[in-house]
């Protein structure tokens, strides 16, 4: 079996053409790079993949309103995290 490493442009090209695969692909690289802005534009585009991994550091960080706005994009998961972290009780 052949290790073939996709560039970014053909990627974009497949994933534009339809393939969920390079999608994702985008997603994972996106999310190794750290670059929000473009997990956040695949997300847009409906990469529930990059819902996956934006969700994932939103709750890492506990951040609310990031976590709103993925389930607003259309990841169901962010937002049963979001109900989740608000139904929790507080450390009092």
């Amino acid at each position: 079996m052949t290790n073939t490493n996709a560039d970014r442009e053909t990627l974009r090209e497949l994933a534009d053409a339809g393939n969920e695969a390079a999608l994702d692909r985008l997603a994972d690289l996106a999310d190794t790079a750290g670059d929000l802005e473009e997990l956040s534009e695949l997300l847009d585009e409906g990469s529930m993949h990059a819902g996956f991994l934006l969700t994932r550091r939103a709750k890492a960080t506990g951040d609310l309103r990031e976590l709103q706005r993925i389930s607003d994009a259309g990841y169901e998961e962010a937002g049963n995290e979001l109900d989740r972290l608000l139904k929790a009780p507080g450390d009092e």
